[in-house]
């Protein structure tokens, strides 16, 4: 009997063994910066949530919200945006004109009126008409 009983030890000792190193292996993982499908889902909720904000608070409806984050997940966005909309509501908070279009250019004039829809001619063009 004294035989069984430190096999099973042993057997024990080295099961338990594994498991602290299995265990230590994917405490590692996060310290290499691998990250969880949970961790990946969570941040992909949190980004649409804030995207979805941030449009609403923009005074963006929600489908050009959709149509200028194509890769944001819909469902997170649209949580976002009717948060926003529910907090604005019951705060009396007026939606912030964005100051960019869509394409990353300044909207307004330095001088703070609107820039002309227009753009302003090169000067090619300039010289084309008075020749």
């Amino acid at each position: 009997m004294p035989i069984e009983s430190s096999f099973r030890s042993a057997a024990m000792r080295s099961t338990l063994g594994l498991l602290i190193a299995a265990t230590s292996l994917l405490a590692g993982c996060d310290q290499l910066g691998i990250e969880s499908p949970e961790k990946v889902a969570a941040a992909r909720l949190a980004e649409g949530n804030a995207i979805g904000g941030a449009c609403r608070h923009a005074g963006r409806a929600i489908e050009d919200c959709y149509a200028l984050n194509k890769k944001a997940d819909k469902a997170a966005v649209f949580a976002g945006w009717r948060d926003m909309n529910d907090y604005m509501r019951e705060n009396k908070i007026e939606p912030v004109p964005p100051q960019l279009n869509a394409q990353g250019v300044s909207t307004k004039a330095p001088d703070g009126e609107a820039a002309d829809a227009e753009p302003a001619p090169s000067k090619s063009a300039k010289d084309a008409k008075a020749h």
